[in-house]
C-alpha cells in the first residue's frame, strides 16, 4: 500500500476474533514473529496487541459473542465515529456496535456494508493504530470480496471519499490517490455459502516460506503461493481456528 501511516479514510488497524487466543498467539508468533502483550485489566476482555520491536501492529481478542466467527477484521480511520456512523447508515450500510469509547483510546463502531461484509471505524484519541505498515510482519494491503460490485463502490465512496482506480477485473481504493487496497468480484468459483468480507494482507519477506511456515504450525493453504501478473506473489491462508488471511511479498504492494 501506498500509506505507511494511519489517515482519515485509510486502514489502521487488523483485528483477530478468534475461539482460541492462546493457539493463535502461537500460531502469528511462528508466522510472523509477533510478541503478543495481552491487556491485563479485567473490562479489557483478554485483548492482545501484537508487537513487532516496540511497533503495534494488529489485535487478537476472544470471541465476545456466541455467533461470531474466527475471523479478522480490518479499521478504517476516521475524525469522527458518530458523524461516519450516521453517514455508513444513510449509504444503506448498517451499524451492529457504537459509537463506542474504548477506554481513552478512542471510539469505534462496527458496521457492515450494504453487501454483509463487515467492517470497523475507528476515531483515534490516544491510540492511532498500528505503527508499522508495509514491512515484513504488518499490514499491507486490504481486500473487499462482494457479490456487487456497482453498489460497494457507491457506499464507500460515499462514506469515506475513497478514490478509485477500476479495471476490468479489478478495483484499488485509494485516499487522495493512495492506494491501499482493492475489490475483487466473487463469482461462481466462490461457494455461496462465503460471505462478502474484507480480507487483510500481511508483508512477508518470502510467501512460499510463509506459506510452509502456517501449514506447519497448523494452517491450511486456501489459495497457494501465486505470482499475479504485473502484481505481487501472494498466498491466501487460514488459521487453525478458521480466520482467513492473505500474504504478499514485501516490496511489491502496489
Amino acid at each position: 500500500m501506498k500509506l505507511d501511516a494511519p489517515v482519515p479514510g485509510g486502514p489502521c488497524w487488523a483485528e483477530l476474533g478468534t475461539s482460541d487466543l492462546e493457539t493463535a498467539k502461537r500460531f502469528y508468533a511462528e508466522l510472523f514473529g509477533w510478541r503478543a502483550e495481552t491487556d491485563p485489566r479485567q473490562e479489557a476482555g483478554g485483548y492482545t496487541v501484537a508487537h513487532l520491536g516496540e511497533a503495534a501492529v494488529a489485535a487478537l481478542s476472544p470471541l465476545y459473542q456466541e455467533a461470531q466467527p474466527c475471523a479478522w477484521n480490518v479499521s478504517f480511520a476516521v475524525t469522527d465515529a458518530d458523524v461516519s456512523a450516521r453517514l455508513l447508515t444513510e449509504a444503506g450500510g448498517k451499524v451492529l456496535v457504537g459509537p463506542m469509547d474504548v477506554f481513552d483510546a478512542g471510539r469505534f463502531v462496527v458496521a457492515l456494508d450494504p453487501g454483509g461484509a463487515a467492517f470497523q471505524m475507528w476515531q483515534a484519541r490516544t491510540f492511532p493504530g498500528a505503527g508499522l505498515f508495509n514491512a515484513p510482519g504488518s499490514l499491507g494491503w486490504v481486500e473487499l470480496l462482494t457479490r456487487d460490485r456497482h453498489r460497494a463502490e457507491t457506499f464507500y465512496t460515499t462514506v469515506f471519499g475513497w478514490t478509485v482506480r477500476s479495471s476490468e477485473n479489478y478495483l484499488q481504493w485509494g485516499v487522495g490517490g493512495a492506494d491501499f487496497g482493492g475489490m475483487i468480484t466473487m463469482d461462481d468459483k466462490f461457494p455461496p455459502e462465503v460471505p462478502s468480507h474484507w480480507l487483510p494482507y500481511f508483508a512477508v519477506a518470502d510467501v512460499d516460506e510463509s506459506t510452509r511456515t502456517a501449514i506447519g504450525a497448523g494452517g491450511t493453504a486456501l489459495m497457494e503461493p501465486t505470482s499475479v501478473p504485473d502484481g505481487p506473489r501472494i498466498a491466501v491462508l487460514r488459521d487453525p481456528q478458521g480466520a482467513v488471511f492473505g500474504v504478499y511479498r514485501a516490496g511489491d504492494e502496489g
